[in-house]
């Protein structure tokens, strides 16, 4: 069974391990704690899955919560997804964001088929300052 929650105060060393389980870590600072640990300190909102009290899954969201929510992470274990979670976190995440508002993502190369999958449109006009 899987167990949701929001989680504003989850460790810095379970957000790396669920990153490093799901392959997200390839596009996050994963040899960064510093970063890492402001990334979940200034999050709005940290929806999590546990299986048997173990960090399976992380949507980690900003949100003004009036009209925009920005998904910045969603990360699954590797070995528990295809089984709804991603799908549910993304819910759950927009639950406590407001219905109200959009919920936008950028997605990772790897991962850019999934969203369509569950529902999600495509949007063509998304613009970037890359990092310096």
């Amino acid at each position: 069974m899987i167990e949701y929650n929001i989680e504003p105060d989850l460790s810095v060393d379970e957000y790396l391990d669920v990153l490093l389980r799901s392959t997200l870590a390839e596009r996050r600072p994963a040899n960064d704690r510093e970063k890492l640990s402001k990334m979940v300190a200034n999050a709005d909102i940290l929806v999590t899955a546990r299986s048997e009290g173990r960090l399976i899954g992380i949507a980690r969201s900003m949100s003004d919560f009036a009209h925009a929510t920005y998904l910045a992470d969603l990360a699954v274990d590797e070995a528990f997804q295809k089984q709804g979670i991603g799908k549910e976190l993304i819910s759950r995440t927009h639950e406590a964001a407001g219905k109200h508002t959009i919920l936008l993502l950028l997605a990772a190369p790897k991962a850019a088929s999934y969203y369509p999958h569950i529902g999600m449109e495509k949007h063509d006009s998304c613009w970037i300052i890359p990092r310096s």
